[in-house]
């Protein structure tokens, strides 16, 4: 018979759904419930294609007795499947709805002594089979009642959370919503009995579990993360990207929209690697699993992540995905560059401090060493600067010191680093340099200097400065020379500057030390 083929198989569909979302998803919001749904409704349905199958009133009573032993706890669980989906957690009084189902088994079972569930039951033999036939009693509308609101709330919160979705949990909330309508039209045509006494309840759950079907299997209903997201992730100011265990997206927050603008509601279910596949340095990165730095520049303006990288473990401890959380640590990083930057630099002058700047040329004269290449060294200081401070004050030496490393460092490359060498000393690095456009330069800065006046209240002080050159051509691969030769050569060059009268520069050579006024 075509009917009870029908239920049949709204049966089976229940019992598959059951046992996949078993294996498939069993920890995730819902499920739970969800498979006690399936379980009951394919109880339910079995049992009701017995009883059309029965002939006699006792057979059909009897698998009336047993659908009703799952089918009033069909929409409680309904309701929890809805509300642990979108994030709500059950509580404690929740519970205390299962008073109604229980009432109606209660009811149903112990009709033959009340008949307050069904006033009469008799087989109606007038149709193609015979069909039980049943006058209602006042706790069936009760329970019809009640099952009408459980489904009604369920399908109000799927809908209440439908706008604030994206487009795929929008679909998996349609289907849903289309799967609990389906009862209830099937039992409002049935209670206005409009279905020629045939219970469509059974037979419209296998059009319900075929839309839960096509949200389970191809959209991933219970694999997805739920609508309950928003309330979590939209509140986290930290990007978060879900993987699965095959790296496809499952969800992303807008935060993570910083970190990949491209993203979007149609990339839910796609490959990781596919949506970043103009950013291999990212893939790499997520690829690796380690915890890492990453710099992003969008519109010009550099932005400093952590990536870090927790496992979603199931019950089982078996890894079923990852989170993969972007950190935003642009304001960190600053302020480390900040600290660094204050721990280079010498506080008077603005300058390279002495231990800064050696290893910054060192680094310099390494590379060169590897290609070859000129590098000068130059060292100079300001004549007579304790006379200046034991005639105006150290406050005015101050202001000599700042407004001479002004004056030189304006007339230096943007690859020159100058530092200070101690006290009114001062060295410079010329790389791609030879030792006379070196001396040249200092010549230039030696003048500018002489030729400035540095005023400090009423007076106008000046000041000359000497200068001492050392200088070296590199071969490739060359290890004749060190950093630290060149700046005792300078040294030496700077001595002989100052013995010559000073506000001069002496170059360095091998042989003997030449003078250049």
């Amino acid at each position: 018979m075509t009917h009870i083929l029908v239920v049949t198989l709204a049966g089976i569909i229940s019992l598959f759904l059951s046992l996949y979302i078993r294996v498939k998803a069993k920890d995730a919001p819902g499920v739970k419930p969800y498979i006690l749904v399936t379980i009951l409704s394919s109880i339910f349905t079995f049992a009701y294609a017995f009883e059309l199958a029965s002939s006699t009133l006792k057979e059909m009573k009897f698998w009336l007795e047993v659908e009703y032993l799952a089918m009033p706890f069909i929409p409680v669980f309904v309701l929890f499947m809805c509300m642990e989906y979108v994030g709500r957690k059950i509580k404690t009084w929740n519970y205390a709805i299962f008073i109604i189902p229980i009432t109606t088994i209660f009811m149903m079972q112990t009709n033959d002594l009340h008949h307050l569930y069904y006033k009469s039951m008799k087989i109606n033999r007038d149709g193609p089979f015979p069909l039980l036939e049943l006058e209602w009693g006042p706790w069936f509308n009760v329970h019809a009642i009640f099952l009408f609101i459980c489904l009604i709330l369920s399908v109000f919160i799927l809908l209440r959370e439908y706008r604030k979705s994206l487009l795929l949990f929008r679909m998996q909330t349609l289907l849903m919503v289309a799967g609990f309508i389906t009862p209830i039209i099937a039992n409002y045509f049935y209670l206005n009995d409009w279905s020629e006494g045939i219970d469509l309840g059974p037979i419209s759950l296998s059009i319900a579990f075929t839309f839960h079907g096509v949200a389970l299997i191809s959209l991933q209903m219970f694999n997805v993360a739920p609508i309950a997201r928003d309330s979590v992730f939209e509140s986290l100011k930290e990007g978060v990207l879900v993987l699965n265990q095959n790296k496809v997206i499952v969800d992303y927050n807008k935060a993570a929209l910083i970190v990949i603008p491209t993203l979007s509601g149609h990339h839910i279910g796609k490959p990781i690697a596919e949506i970043l596949a103009e950013n291999p340095e990212l893939i790499e990165k997520l690829d690796e699993e380690i915890e890492s730095d990453y710099t992003s520049l969008l519109d010009e303006q550099v932005t400093h992540f952590r990536i870090n990288f927790t496992e979603v473990m199931n019950k089982s401890g078996l890894r079923v995905g990852k989170i993969i959380t972007f950190i935003n640590v642009t304001e960190k990083v600053q302020m480390e560059e900040k600290l660094k930057q204050l721990a280079s630099i010498d506080g008077l002058t603005q300058v390279l401090n002495r231990t800064f700047f050696m290893k910054k040329t060192e680094v310099i004269f390494d590379d060169i060493s590897i290609d070859g290449g000129n590098i000068s060294i130059v060292m100079f200081d300001i004549d007579h600067f304790k006379r200046v401070n034991d005639t105006y004050g150290h406050e005015a030496g101050d202001v000599i010191l700042t407004s001479v490393t002004s004056i030189v460092k304006k007339k230096l490359r943007s690859t020159d680093y100058m530092g200070r060498y101690g006290g009114e000393e001062f060295i410079i690095c010329m790389p791609d340099t030879s030792l006379i456009e070196a001396a040249n330069r200092a010549n230039i800065i030696r003048q500018e200097v002489e030729d400035s006046l540095v005023a400090f209240y009423n007076e106008e002080i000046q000041v000359t400065s000497s200068f001492g050159i050392s200088h070296a051509l590199l071969e490739v691969g060359e290890d004749r020379y060190s950093i630290q030769q060149l700046i005792r050569e300078a040294d030496q060059a700077l001595y002989t500057a100052k013995n010559k009268g000073r506000n001069c520069v002496a170059l360095y050579n091998a042989d003997e030390l030449l003078l250049q006024i």
